[in-house]
């Protein structure tokens, strides 16, 4: 209920106006966001790599409405992938990995536009894509409610003949996720494994935890025995040990595989793990629109409403 409860929230404005004004939102905001604009972001994902740390960058925003304001969405990932360039960040550690990386929500570049809008997404991201290829990144789609992962596969599926280097997520909590990670666990795939963030009826999502997270494990087995690159994104600390234990079970090496962690949550832990040889991508989220990012975050776990307020007087 308490999770309904805060989906609920995430799309009421009056609520939103009414946290965005607290004052201990401007603390919330500092810790897990990596600033309000590109420069900042840049500045965040620099102190990162020096720490030994990969990094992924999401300008925040979905549900774009406007045609306009997707082509905005896209220039801005233009200029931030330039900014990564000059700085640095986007040079490939291997033939699939890069130092910073970008990930993109189809929604916030055009996709739930009436009409046209699956094809103006596909448009901006190729001009995406290749502005990242130029500078040496890589490119990861971001994967929104179950309506739109048949349309964001398919993206997905098209941007990778051009650019195959590009990466898709898949959600544990969905049911259709193990013959999806079957499809796309070939040679040179990269997938981003997660939970899910989104409130979906049973119909199609597991609504249990126990069985998200069980679903999670298979999941992972299933790309771990494929020839691709697979990305762990999680912060439990029992599938971070299933993880590291899969791999090595399926001859993964430490190089073979990521874990994947949100910005400002469990940070010394994020560093710990790549003390240890791990490889360890930080997501951070940058921009003004945080209100539903964050909320979201929220939701995929209530208990983590106590676990973010402990965070803030925690470094750890």
């Amino acid at each position: 209920m308490l999770r309904s409860v805060i989906l609920a929230a995430s799309r009421n404005r009056g609520i939103e106006r009414l946290v965005s004004n607290a004052p201990v939102s401007r603390a919330v905001v500092r810790r897990f966001v990596g600033g309000g604009d590109a420069s900042a972001a840049v500045g965040a994902a620099s102190t990162l790599v020096e720490d030994g740390l990969l990094v992924t960058l999401d300008h925040l925003g979905e549900d774009t409405g406007d045609a306009r304001q997707a082509g905005v969405i896209a220039e801005e990932y233009l200029g931030l992938l330039q900014a990564l360039g000059r700085a640095g960040l986007a040079e490939r550690i291997g033939p699939l990995t890069a130092r910073a990386e970008v990930s993109v929500k189809l929604s916030a570049i055009g996709q739930a536009l009436p009409g046209d809008g699956e094809k103006i997404a596909l448009e901006h991201a190729r001009r995406i894509c290749a502005a990242a290829r130029a500078v040496g990144a890589t490119v990861t789609l971001d994967m929104e409610d179950h309506t739109t992962t048949d349309a964001t596969l398919a993206t997905l599926v098209e941007l990778r003949e051009d650019f195959p280097e590009t990466a898709g997520v898949l959600q544990s909590y969905l049911r259709r996720t193990e013959g999806d990670c079957r499809a796309l666990s070939g040679p040179g795939s990269r997938i981003r494994l997660c939970k899910g963030a989104y409130k979906e009826p049973a119909s199609v999502a597991y609504q249990d935890d126990l069985d998200v997270d069980v679903s999670y494990v298979r999941c992972m087995n299933i790309l771990l025995a494929g020839q691709g690159y697979p990305m762990f994104a999680t912060h439990d600390p029992r599938l971070v040990d299933i993880a590291r234990e899969r791999a090595k079970f399926h001859g993964k090496g430490q190089h073979e595989y990521e874990l994947q962690m949100l910005y400002g949550v469990r940070p010394s832990e994020q560093r710990r793990l790549a003390r240890e040889g791990e490889t360890v991508r930080v997501y951070v989220p940058y921009g003004s629109d945080w209100y539903g990012y964050l909320m979201r975050r929220l939701a995929e776990r209530p208990s983590n409403l106590s676990f973010f307020l402990r965070s803030l007087v925690s470094k750890r």
